[in-house]
């Protein structure tokens, strides 16, 4: 029996090849992993003495050879295949152990030049894991360290059976199908042209999650192969409480986007994919004063994210309703002992340092997907074009401008009635927006009267305006663009409304 061994991580190596040695194999091997097993007191053989031809262009060529890979795919069961072994001096390879260049770790590295990149691209290693894949039927191709234990107890109770190289062989053909993803994604990046014509994306399986979205769906979580922010849930640590669910990381997912909008200290409290409180003030407790009195009612059970360190005070007004998950740049050791006396209080750590950058966001469709850039647009209330009479002040387009934030983090059709301060009312999700800005209206109560009003697309009729005046509106900031824009314009002067368009909707669905 003969096995090619050729690693660039060696960890656990040694006691596996040892195993194999042990078991009857002759060890085939290259480069520094022979080295290494050399160093070990294994003795093995060259990979030079089965070709009979050196390793030539600096390594770039050492196992791609009719020697090596006529072994590998030779068929047992077919006899013309055991004839040209036999005629061309081949000896049949019966356990394959590769793992690839590092040509991820190696890219994310800072100042990494293309060049250096470029020759962690693995050529023979992945031609000899999918040699071996194809061939399972008769050879044993083993690709991750945590097999290796299972491999050789299989060799010791008689030797690998079909089950087990047949799942080892669908592992390998993942594990370079991820190699290749993320050699692709970097040289299209690098050098290509987007969007290309094929997507090719993998991720990393974080874990298994108890359900999905309901307790009759599996779930599972990855992550990005190469992840592009530290400001991520899956980057964030867990300081305690439970395994997150499904629903929570959705929820936690959405909270974050939405608090990375404020550089106030800011408190986003996030409820089924909508936030139904968001404050901000000069202090982390006022703000979450601020944002518990937005909605007292929703807030339970609800999602917590906030820009700053969690301090004493907040902790302890936080701790006396029930929340699902707190999310925070840091807590102080007095408020994380307050909040860690809740036995499923999720309590996640995330970087807040890193600045947001421009990226993609894949959303799943029945047979497809969907690929954009985030809503992560920069603006400015002196872009704002004013469409009324009146012209809001200062104040005004300081809360204007807090609700333009809050309201691209609510699903469509989306209004926000708000102050500088906190949100007022949020209307969500409705099928048309006058009914979105009833809710909002009647959340609000009589804190509508002096406020304003987000909406995250224009107003294809005047009727908003018009209910937005009978209920103490002030100041309306809205997309336009509607044909009918003139409409709303006459109703927001005939009620002395200031009515601002951005020309940019946030439609969020």
């Amino acid at each position: 029996m003969r096995a090619l061994v050729s690693v660039s991580d060696k960890t656990g190596l040694v006691p596996f090849v040892k195993g194999l040695a042990a078991a009857g194999y002759e060890i085939v091997s290259t480069g520094g992993t022979k080295r290494a097993l050399d160093e070990a007191g294994i003795q093995t053989t060259g990979i030079e003495q089965v070709t009979g031809f050196p390793e030539i262009l600096g390594g770039r060529v050492k196992t791609l050879h009719p020697l090596v890979h006529g072994g590998i795919l030779a068929r047992r069961d077919r006899e013309d295949d055991m004839a040209t072994l036999k005629e061309k001096g081949i000896t049949p390879v019966d356990l394959v152990c590769v793992n690839l260049y590092p040509f991820k770790q190696t890219i994310e590295q800072d100042g990494v030049a293309l060049a250096d990149a470029v020759e962690q691209i693995d050529i023979g290693g992945p031609s000899m894991i999918r040699a071996a894949a194809k061939n399972y039927r008769d050879v044993t191709v083993v690709v991750d360290q945590a097999d290796y234990a299972r491999v050789l107890e299989a060799i010791k109770n008689g030797g690998t059976d079909l089950a087990l190289r047949g799942d080892l062989a669908a592992k390998a053909f993942r594990h370079t199908a991820s190699y290749d993803a993320v050699i692709a994604g970097y040289l299209t990046k690098q050098l290509g042209q987007t969007p290309a014509k094929t997507l090719t994306l993998t991720y990393d399986k974080q874990e298994d999650l108890r359900y999905g979205e309901n307790s009759h769906q599996q779930a599972t979580l990855y992550k990005e192969a190469l992840p592009t922010t530290s400001f991520s849930l899956l980057a964030a640590k867990q300081l305690h409480g439970k395994q997150l669910s499904y629903n929570n990381i959705k929820d936690a997912d959405a909270a974050m986007r939405a608090i990375r909008e404020f550089s106030a200290p800011t408190v986003v409290a996030m409820k089924h994919m909508n936030p139904c409180g968001i404050g901000t003030a000069d202090k982390l407790e006022t703000a979450w004063d601020r944002a518990y009195e937005a909605d007292s009612v929703s807030i339970f059970g609800g999602v917590i994210a906030l820009n700053r360190p969690v301090d004493r005070a907040t902790a302890e007004k936080m701790h006396q309703i029930f929340l699902e998950i707190i999310i925070a740049p840091a807590f102080d050791d007095d408020a994380l002992a307050i909040l860690e006396k809740k036995k499923n209080l999720r309590l996640l750590q995330v970087d807040f340092s890193e600045p947001t950058k421009p990226a993609k966001e894949e959303v799943s469709v029945m047979g497809g997907l969907l690929v954009q850039d985030e809503d992560v647009l920069e603006e400015k209330a002196s872009d704002w074009q004013v469409a009324t009479e009146a012209k809001p002040s200062a104040a005004q387009l300081e809360a204007l401008m807090f609700a333009w934030k809050a309201v691209k983090h609510v699903k469509s059709n989306a209004i926000v009635v708000a102050n500088g301060e906190r949100t007022l009312g949020v209307g969500a999700g409705q099928p048309n927006r006058i009914d979105s800005l009833k809710i909002a209206v009647k959340h609000a109560g009589e804190a509508s009267q002096g406020a304003v009003m987000a909406s995250d697309a224009f107003f294809p009729f005047d009727d908003c305006v018009k209910y937005a005046a009978e209920h103490g509106i002030t100041a309306i900031v809205q997309p336009g663009g509607s044909i009918r824009d003139q409409e709303s314009i006459d109703a927001a002067n005939a009620a002395g409304i200031a009515m601002v368009f951005t020309g940019v909707r946030h439609f969020r669905h």
